[in-house]
């Protein structure tokens, strides 16, 4: 897909040819501008040309059903993956990517073996969210057609560091969130970072209060550090204030990601000191399960349960993720492409 030249395209044209163009593909999501028969077919020829909406991608499903992953093929023939999750309450929610790659190098991450491709642009990444909104008309009976919602959620949760590439990423969320196309609550759309103070001092003063995320998976700089060598550069004392910070302003509340590794930081020591930096009224933990990723191993459930109750115990807010496509390899920190 490439609507990069859209407005010179339509250029010549009545401005609200534009206003047109851009519904029929962010709002109604259309696939081939034949489906705008509100365009001359002159135009429409020429919009399938220039702007093609082909989004070349190989699609998997879960056994379950309740969740896709699609790798999408750029123009320039890199490739990313994003991940529709079907809940049993109706949401639909896209983790969506923001690089080919990442930079990071998390040990528990097959993204961060990678390394860093390139950024996305911002059509790129509100590309994969149009990808399932197509493939939810598709999928939802024709009865109930008019009752169709599509995705409900955003997360930039997928590859790359959203942070790294803040000014497309912002530009991105403006257009989820923007009531012309695809009209989703800013409080239904997630950022997720591994600790870019900057991106966090910039976020919290943005006028779009989206729910922040810290990749955090470690109680303290020494095992942090070793998992994630980022924290070097970015120690967890400056990260929490950071966030500290971010609450003041903001009041708004924020996840705490914490991938449980088995022997590596789901000791009871481990739970004993991830809720004395945790005790704070508007911090919450996420935990979540490792998915394979080659190097390290799950916890066992009585080494989770464990954890999670010495959590109860200190009276700290927790979650704990559900599990989604793990069997597609489309669970957290399983993105990869060639």
């Amino acid at each position: 897909m490439n609507i990069d030249n859209l407005e010179k395209v339509l250029a010549t044209e009545p401005k609200y040819r534009l206003t047109q163009a851009k519904e029929a593909v962010l709002k109604n999501f259309i696939s081939n501008w034949a489906e705008a028969t509100f365009f001359t077919k002159e135009l429409r020829d020429k919009l399938n040309k220039e702007c093609p909406l082909e989004i070349n991608s190989d699609v998997l499903v879960s056994k379950k059903e309740d969740s896709v992953k699609a790798r999408i093929t750029l123009h320039d023939g890199l490739q990313t993956e994003t991940v529709l999750m079907r809940h049993e309450d109706g949401r639909n929610t896209v983790c969506v990517s923001s690089q080919v790659g990442c930079p990071l190098g998390c040990l528990f991450c097959a993204t961060g073996k990678m390394g860093l491709k390139r950024s996305l642009t911002t059509n790129e990444i509100i590309e994969q969210v149009i990808f399932f909104n197509r493939y939810l008309k598709k999928i939802i009976p024709s009865e109930v057609e008019g009752l169709f919602h599509g995705v409900t959620n955003v997360t930039f949760m997928g590859m790359g560091e959203p942070f790294l590439n803040y000014n497309n990423v912002l530009d991105a969320v403006r257009i989820f969130n923007d009531y012309k196309y695809f009209n989703i609550g800013v409080r239904s759309i997630s950022i997720s970072t591994a600790g870019i103070i900057e991106g966090i001092e910039k976020l919290s003063n943005e006028k779009l209060h989206v729910n922040l995320a810290i990749s955090l998976h470690a109680p303290n700089d020494k095992l942090r550090s070793e998992l994630m060598p980022i924290d070097k550069k970015y120690p967890l004392p400056k990260v929490l204030k950071a966030v500290d910070e971010y609450i003041k302003k903001t009041n708004r509340k924020v996840m705490f990601e914490y991938v449980l590794i088995k022997d590596v930081n789901d000791l009871p020591e481990n739970a004993r000191e991830l809720a004395t930096i945790m005790n704070k009224k508007l911090y919450f933990v996420n935990l979540i399960l490792y998915n394979d990723t080659g190097i390290y191993e799950a916890s066992t459930t009585q080494r989770v349960k464990e954890f999670r109750d010495i959590l109860e115990k200190l009276k700290i807010r927790y979650t704990q993720r559900y599990r989604f496509g793990d069997d597609i390899s489309a669970a957290c920190g399983q993105f990869k492409t060639t």
